[in-house]
């Protein structure tokens, strides 16, 4: 028997910033991703232990399909447009459990 989480999930974004010129998930402004997404989780009350961490990560590799963001424990790899795109992913995915599946990143995707 496994212990219970610490978090329910975890949803990662990548803001990575290539300097070399090369695709990358902050040229498609992904830190507004991000703070949408940690704005919604506080104000739905859901952020904390027993919650959802909203984390900012570097580089996750999969580059062409940015920006990405991912969620565990499922391991579900989203690319989002814009705020709506955030709104959705947080409303039935950290809300309802339900994979958003307009916006999963295809998983041939990577570098």
């Amino acid at each position: 028997m496994t212990a219970p989480s610490y978090y329910q999930r975890h949803i990662f974004f990548c803001l990575n910033k290539r300097d070399n010129g090369e695709a990358c998930c902050a040229d498609h402004d992904a830190q507004a991703g991000f703070d949408r997404c940690k704005s919604l989780v506080k104000a739905a009350r859901l952020n904390g232990p027993g919650g959802v961490r909203v984390n900012k990560a570097g580089c996750l590799d999969r580059c062409a399909g940015g920006p990405v963001a991912v969620v565990y424990p499922e391991a579900v790899w989203y690319t989002y447009v814009d705020q709506s795109d955030i709104d959705e992913i947080v409303q039935s995915h950290l809300v309802e459990g339900k994979v958003v599946e307009r916006l999963l990143l295809s998983p041939d995707v990577g570098h």
